[in-house]
């Protein structure tokens, strides 16, 4: 019997010599979004692909809606289970519609074409994922984030009693990754669809989430509602990193804000060339290439404030460069905006990557406008058509306004890097 649920008991999955899961049981009941969460390596994708099939456990069962995985066929699994991966190639450059209508293979006899309840089917899940307004472009037209809302939408249509979602906030901005997790909900609660959403921010997973299944090292570390297991010494034994626990004045939901310690910039070799020193203001991934050749090239960098999690966040911690962090979606407090006009005071220029700007990062741009040297302000061009400005206007003004004080629009790094060496010649 089919209870819509997706049941993993004491499963392990090998790859070679080396253990991905390790004894995982968890549940994923219809009506419920479950997040996974867990640092990179921790076995999230391999859960999810494992819940479909498409990697071999060697011990314990999964179960789709009460059966087991392994006696379901192909079109079976399809009709209980959809799943949207981390990543995939375009294909053949169709019209939405058409690219969403794939997900009504499980429900299709072969060579009989798809009914009125198929095009119904493509409808609701173009309403329901927010794609609705793509139906006329064409596949290879759109941007990262707009097929993005396409795939969730072909997911849909598939009209599966389980979801499984990698990252499926990945090349969206700041607006439509709160969009997409708030229909996900939607979707679970009135639906009754068991949902499982794999991400790498664990204050999102708070946010949205029924439940959070944190992974480590393969391994089930923590498994409840948010405001039972989110706890600065989670935060601490999985990811590394030192924290304190708060909660949202409104929602009184739990987040932790981060306690990342300051990393003195490298001092020069006595009688070496002087490194200068360049500010980053970024996020979600708009600054990784460019504190990546940053460093390349000997700069001395120190970015921020960048949200906790994200992927240039991530980066910079790697890398040991020292940044202003605050907590994801949370507006920046008085200390993060103290530390970060401190680095500008120190730094020669700064560079602005072509991130979104909404109410709780537009801080950053705020604190831009008293730096000292409005000459060496270099800001990336906003890429594509898409919006970037969620904030009734006040991020374009202040762009404006910097660069009618003497800032620089600049289209690639290679121009960055090109406009720093003739504007920052090292002693």
């Amino acid at each position: 019997m089919n209870d819509g649920a997706l049941s993993f008991d004491r499963v392990t999955v090998r790859y070679g010599d080396r253990v991905a899961l390790r004894d995982v049981s968890m549940r994923a009941p219809p009506g419920e979004v479950v997040a996974l969460a867990g640092p990179n390596g921790s076995g999230k994708s391999t859960l999810l692909r494992a819940s479909v099939g498409l990697e071999p456990h060697e011990d314990g069962a999964i179960d789709l809606g009460g059966e087991r995985l392994q006696g379901l066929s192909l079109r079976a699994r399809a009709r209980r289970v959809a799943w949207m991966p981390q990543e995939e190639p375009p294909g053949d450059n169709l019209l939405v519609p058409d690219y969403v209508r794939y997900g009504r293979y499980p429900h299709l006899a072969a060579f009989v074409p798809p009914t009125p309840r198929d095009g119904v089917a493509v409808e609701n899940a173009l309403r329901l994922s927010g794609a609705d307004d793509l139906r006329d472009r064409y596949l290879w037209e759109l941007s990262g984030g707009e097929r993005q809302r396409v795939r969730f939408a072909r997911v849909l249509a598939q009209e599966a009693p389980i979801v499984l979602l990698d990252e499926p906030t990945a090349h969206l901005d700041i607006g439509h990754q709160l969009d997409l997790l708030e229909r996900v909900r939607s979707i679970a609660h009135e639906h009754r669809t068991a949902v499982v959403v794999a991400l790498h921010d664990l204050n999102l997973a708070a946010r949205f989430a029924d439940r959070i299944v944190v992974l480590h090292r393969g391994r089930v570390a923590a498994d409840g509602v948010p405001r039972a297991i989110l706890s600065p010494r989670l935060l601490s034994d999985v990811w590394g990193i030192a924290s304190e626990l708060r909660y949202d004045a409104q929602s009184r939901l739990p987040y932790l804000i981060p306690r990342i310690a300051d990393v003195p910039p490298t001092a020069p070799s006595p009688g070496g060339p002087v490194r200068p020193r360049v500010h980053v203001l970024a996020g979600g991934g708009s600054g990784v290439e460019l504190i990546r050749r940053l460093v390349d090239s000997d700069y001395s960098v120190s970015a921020g404030a960048l949200p906790l999690f994200d992927s240039d966040c991530a980066l910079t911690e790697e890398l040991r460069i020292p940044t202003a962090v605050e907590v994801p979606f949370a507006p920046i407090s008085a200390e993060t905006r103290s530390r970060v006009r401190a680095f500008l005071e120190e730094s020669e220029a700064v560079v602005v990557g072509a991130f979104p700007v909404g109410p709780t990062n537009l801080a950053n741009l705020e604190e831009l406008r008293g730096f000292a040297r409005p000459g060496t302000v270099l800001l990336l061009a906003q890429a594509g058509p898409g919006p970037w400005d969620f904030t009734g206007g006040r991020a374009t003004e202040i762009r404006s306004e910097l660069l009618r004080r003497g800032a620089t629009e600049i289209r690639t790094v290679d121009q960055v890097l090109a406009e720093l060496a003739s504007r920052l010649p090292r002693g």
